[in-house]
């Protein structure tokens, strides 16, 4: 179609200069082709000059108009640059929706090029590594995260597994890391922080080992005094009896041990418990006639009950708790103190109190007491009965009944635990029905 058009245009110019040569002669004729030829050339000049300006600055609004074969070629170009223009709006709407996932993603993702020079990272990123996106574009990885773990791995360009990085930066944050390349030159840096999941292997392996050790030496004990019962059947009566009970007290302490890991198990596995309403007062008075029964007249416990407010919960859980407070007082308080067992109600929450007069607890260990099998002083602990699971025990019945466990101690100068219940949890005396316990 160009070519016809223009063909038609120069059979056209060529008609009108030969109607000049019967009046003019030829030489008039072709005078006028060669103007007709000018003129043509200056309308496409100007033509070009108008599309080399628009080119400058090409926006779809400002294309040119013309005539001819021009007016064909600027409404394709039109066409052109509206189709770019979709074109190129739909690929910054997919790298903005890119950009915008890379930086919503919980772990941190660095984009490299083919020299590990940082292109692009996310905020996840910045907080792991100390990256800084404005400085440090540019630069190369192996600068920035200086790790020794980091620049073998970046060596071995082996990035079938993550490599592990731990203190980075001098914080205490344990990062897997991972390169994944996408194309033939750049590469995705994934950085994912597992200090939980550290923890929490770190937790079982612990409690795994823990067990193993509380459970062999009652084991050792029963097991050596089997055998020694077996070897020796005509032993004397009183020796046999002696041995029977230390293996008696051995059992019951496993029997505890297992009891007590069984109730940490249902607690931590969130097994829903029936409420009900509980005189919190009563439990309170009952567990002061507990505490004289375990201290075998050895202490002096008193109750002191300054409401009458239940509390919302289940009994045998709270009973539970309370009664790990009582017997702990019990086993760390020596002959001759005092035990002093409190419930009131502060700013419309209920508080339930075990303070004693015993040996007291140094600051330090504080955080650390409702650990599992976590203990100040083994042998002591051994010593006393205690399993090392009763205040992790307390701890998951308050947190499942919405409350704090509180601790306030100084060695040498006693204890006192304390379970704070939210408002949320507390009765009215007028709430609690005749058939609460």
């Amino acid at each position: 179609m160009f070519w016809w058009r223009s063909a038609a245009v120069l059979f056209g110019l060529a008609l009108f200069a030969l109607f000049w040569a019967p009046l003019f002669g030829t030489t008039v004729a072709l005078v006028v082709f060669v103007i007709e030829l000018l003129a043509l050339l200056a309308y496409h000049l100007r033509n070009l000059k108008r599309l080399a300006a628009w080119l400058t600055d090409p926006q779809l609004e400002t294309i040119p108009e013309s005539l001819g074969t021009w007016d064909e070629s600027y409404t394709r170009l039109y066409r052109l640059v509206k189709v770019q223009g979709k074109n190129q709006r739909m690929l910054t709407a997919a790298l903005e929706r890119f950009v915008s996932a890379g930086e919503a993603m919980p772990e941190g993702v660095v984009v490299l090029d083919e020299n590990d020079r940082i292109e692009w990272c996310n905020p996840k990123s910045m907080l792991h590594m100390g990256l800084d996106r404005k400085k440090d574009v540019g630069q190369h990885i192996a600068y920035l995260v200086r790790q020794p773990a980091f620049q073998g791995y970046l060596t071995a360009q082996d990035y079938s597994q993550p490599v592990v990085l731990r203190n980075l930066r001098g914080s205490e944050t344990t990062l897997s890391v991972q390169l994944v390349p996408f194309d033939t030159t750049r590469k995705l840096l994934l950085s994912r922080d597992i200090t939980q999941l550290e923890r929490v292997q770190t937790v079982h392996r612990d409690f795994v080992a823990n067990v193993s050790h509380e459970l062999r030496t009652p084991l050792t004990v029963v097991g050596g005094f089997i055998e020694t019962l077996l070897d020796l059947p005509d032993m004397d009566p009183s020796t046999r009896e002696s041995q029977l009970n230390l293996m008696f007290e051995q059992t019951r302490r496993m029997q505890r041990l297992v009891d007590d890991l069984l109730t940490l198990s249902r607690l931590e596995n969130g097994v829903e418990a029936r409420e009900e309403k509980v005189n919190a007062a009563q439990l309170a008075k009952l567990l002061a006639s507990e505490a004289g029964g375990l201290s075998q007249g050895r202490h002096e416990v008193s109750v002191s009950v300054e409401s009458t407010a239940g509390l919302r919960g289940n009994y045998d859980e709270l009973h539970s708790a309370f009664g790990n407070l009582v017997s702990n007082a019990v086993r760390y308080t020596p002959e001759g103190g005092e035990l002093r067992i409190k419930w009131r109600v502060e700013d419309g929450c209920g508080v339930f109190a075990v303070e004693d007069t015993g040996i007291g607890i140094e600051s330090q260990h504080i955080p650390r007491l409702t650990e599992r099998f976590y203990r100040i002083d083994r042998g002591r602990s051994r010593a006393t009965g205690g399993t090392g699971l009763g205040l992790a025990i307390v701890k998951h019945i308050a947190q499942r009944h919405q409350a704090k466990l509180e601790v306030k101690s100084e060695l040498g100068h006693g204890s006192c635990f304390s379970i704070r219940f939210p408002a949320n949890r507390m009765l009215e005396p007028a709430e609690l029905a005749e058939s609460t316990k």
